[in-house]
């Protein structure tokens, strides 16, 4: 099992906190950090944001979100082996050609430890200032995926879709993978199916204490259609904080490949709860699961 940081982007948005975070962190034993999105922040929305009770981000408009893809390439410009994925990037708010190009350009400079998480998305509002429709980003989340995909495989790419279209174009460097992964977010059925579909791993929202083996189901049977193997698909989700321990190994019993746990409990003392964390957690989950 692999351990990663979440939020790290939004708890350490500063830069030097941020690279002393994910030095730290990639020294102790963390495999990868998480950092998440929102392009702007309305003043009032109503759309409900769907990861608590109170249907609103946490937080406040003032609250520091630097663009994901800037803050990977920070961090991992001073860090050696750690990876970076965004959790999640709000897919269809981007153009596919461009968003491409910056993270085959990103991985090739990393040396290939780029990560990309995605999603549909769910706050209206920012899809209206950033003038993209929000119906059918389903859809449209599909194609870039596909066509993003396309300009990695080689040169000479050609895509024709209903929302991204081009022909004969090359987009150099390519990865330094064979093709960055794309790592599908959500809590639903429709993102599970996405997963199994398209996915190299899957991010579900539900919850340390939820019950993933309907959602892995549902992976496995849409991969199979697909004729994908459904066992290469990672699966990637959060742990109890108060328990991290039981939590890892109760979820490695689901299948569960890598796990994460939020960074602000180590914002006080980073070094220091960093170390503890990687002794009594990592170092015995990695003993006991191999």
């Amino acid at each position: 099992m692999e351990f990663g940081v979440h939020f790290a982007s939004t708890v350490y948005p500063q830069p030097d906190r941020a690279v002393q975070f994910c030095q730290k962190s990639e020294q102790v034993g963390f495999s990868f950090a998480v950092a998440v999105e929102h392009v702007v922040w309305p003043t009032d929305y109503a759309s409900k944001y769907p990861y608590n009770a109170t249907g609103k981000l946490p937080g406040d408009p003032s609250t520091l979100l630097p663009d994901p893809l800037v803050w990977m390439t920070h961090v991992a410009a001073c860090t050696e082996h750690m990876r970076f994925m965004t959790g999640v990037l709000i897919l269809p708010q981007r153009n596919p050609v461009v968003l491409a190009k910056q993270l085959a350009t990103m991985d090739y400079m990393s040396g290939g430890r780029m990560e990309l998480g995605i999603g549909v998305g769910w706050l209206k509002e920012e899809f209206e200032a950033i003038g993209i429709p929000f119906e059918r980003r389903g859809r449209r989340t599909d194609e870039t995926i596909e066509a993003m995909r396309a300009l990695w495989a080689g040169d000479d790419a050609s895509y024709d879709g209903e929302f991204v279209n081009f022909a004969g174009i090359s987009c150099n460097p390519k990865p330094a993978q064979e093709s960055v992964p794309i790592i599908v977010g959500g809590h639903s059925e429709a993102a599970a199916r996405r997963a199994g579909r398209l996915g190299n791993g899957f991010f579900p929202a539900t919850g340390w204490d939820g019950d993933y083996k309907p959602l892995l189901a549902i992976i496995r049977e849409e991969a199979d259609k697909a004729g994908r193997d459904p066992d290469e698909i990672q699966i990637t989700t959060g742990i109890d904080p108060e328990d991290p321990l039981n939590s890892a190994l109760r979820l490695a019993e689901q299948g569960i490949d890598r796990v994460v746990v939020p960074s602000a409990p180590f914002r006080k003392d980073v070094a220091g709860s960093l170390e503890r964390f990687a002794a009594e957690v990592i170092a015995p989950a990695k003993e006991r699961l191999g």
